[in-house]
């Protein structure tokens, strides 16, 4: 197996905080037994819990008006790999890479497939790219593309979805996660029914190539590039596609795709509630995704949310078993660092849901007591899992304190050296 970073480094790393987690970690599980909780079947959960990274999260984001390359950036799906596989030999708990075509298209996918085995990285949902136009392209997405009004734009979409999930076939992805940024900029721009109309039949010809065990996961977004309509603009939107195209598709979240203030923890729980959560994109937001680190803004909502996917693993309900990403733009930071703490608050925000004392919950809730009700959700998360968290990364081969290990192992400059930088400042989202 290929080490992205020196097992020896990792481990001397840990030699320095193992007695003190030791400590905290023995503190934490006479805490936690007191009411009846194991620590010891926790860290087991957080050892089990995984998430996919995104193949585009490992290089330097944009925003609309300027992009800043960092030092070291992947400039391939190759390189692209061995940055994700830093991430997980550190966390733990990000085993899957989630590509995106045709930025990630290579000749030879079985190449790609035995380079991200040598690392011990799957490969999660395959992302199709239909909303900006490739050099050679015959038809422009200007005006949009699964929904486009020229016939030819919408079958030359269609083909490139079903060309992803080929891709993907040959990597050993069993999703194809579909976005467009179809929609309209002016009021009377668009027939909103017939747009819809024209979408739902393009994604009923992607949806009947699905192989066995696969499933399509729609994703929706309120707006940008469409800022007056947007085709698939919200949850509602998304369920009823997903519902009239079949059993094997389902609801994507974005955590940045939704109006401020929308209770995101009950449209989990509906989409829930319907067999039709297909999974996450796991991100922050303060305006209109801003694809912000995972849980550095909103901690509480993201537990908010991890609440009602325990709950559903509590009551085991039928059909449930969402996929989970991280999907961010790094503009200021170490692309690496920042995946690597979000994949940290992700997993602490489903530790946290597993302390809820659930019976007390329901309790409270069928009593309406919502005083009480309320301060046992707070009772589970303000306790620190950091020792949880730290022990299943050591019990893992990872890294106890992982950004501290990445630091120390110099891998970013060693990168620089590999992958010179080719130029400056550029404009546009990446």
């Amino acid at each position: 197996m290929e080490e992205a970073i020196p097992s020896t480094l990792i481990a001397e790393q840990n030699e320095k905080l193992a007695r003190d987690l030791h400590k905290d970690y023995d503190a934490l599980g006479e805490k936690l037994s007191r009411t009846g909780l194991d620590i010891e079947q926790l860290t087991e959960r957080a050892r089990t819990f995984e998430l996919a990274v995104p193949s585009w999260g490992a290089g330097t984001g944009g925003t609309r008006f300027a992009r800043f390359p960092g030092v070291g950036e992947p400039r391939n799906i190759f390189e692209k790999v061995e940055d994700c596989a830093v991430i997980h030999q550190l966390s733990s708990c990000t085993p899957l890479i989630s590509p995106h075509f045709p930025w990630d298209q290579v000749e030879d996918f079985s190449e790609l497939k035995q380079y991200a085995d040598s690392f011990g990285m799957g490969w999660g949902s395959v992302n199709s790219n239909t909303f900006q136009d490739q050099p050679g392209q015959a038809h422009s997405y200007k005006y949009g593309s699964l929904s486009h009004t020229a016939a030819a734009a919408r079958e030359q979409a269609v083909a490139h979805n079903l060309m992803c999930i080929e891709w993907g076939r040959q990597l050993g992805s069993q999703a194809l996660t579909v976005w467009v940024g179809d929609g309209s900029n002016h009021p009377g721009q668009q027939h909103f029914q017939r747009a819809f109309e024209r979408y739902l039949d393009s994604a009923r010809t992607i949806y009947s190539a699905l192989p066995d065990g696969w499933e399509m996961h729609i994703e929706h977004k309120m707006f940008e590039p469409a800022f007056y309509s947007t085709v698939i603009q919200d949850w509602g939107s998304n369920i009823l596609a997903a519902m009239e195209l079949g059993d094997k598709c389902k609801s994507l979240v974005d955590l940045g795709h939704h109006a401020p203030n929308v209770n995101i923890e009950m449209i989990v729980s509906r989409l829930i509630q319907f067999k039709k959560l297909g999974g996450f994109h796991f991100n922050d937001s303060k305006y209109g995704d801003d694809d912000l680190d995972s849980g550095s803004l909103h901690p509480y909502q993201q537990f908010l949310i991890f609440n009602e996917l325990v709950d559903a693993e509590y009551r085991q309900q039928d059909g449930f078993g969402p996929a989970y990403m991280l999907d961010q733009s790094h503009n200021v930071t170490d692309p690496i660092e920042s995946l690597i703490n979000s994949a940290a608050e992700v997993q602490r925000s489903y530790i946290k849901a597993l302390l809820v004392d659930r019976e007390a919950l329901n309790n409270y809730q069928e009593n309406n007591d919502a005083l009480m009700a309320s301060n046992t959700l707070k009772a589970a998360f303000n306790i620190d899992v950091s020792p949880i968290l730290a022990m299943a990364r050591l019990r893992s081969d990872g890294a106890i304190d992982p950004i501290a290990a990445y630091r120390a192992s110099g891998y970013r400059a060693q990168a620089g050296k590999k992958r010179p930088a080719s130029g400056g400042s550029s404009s546009g989202i990446v």
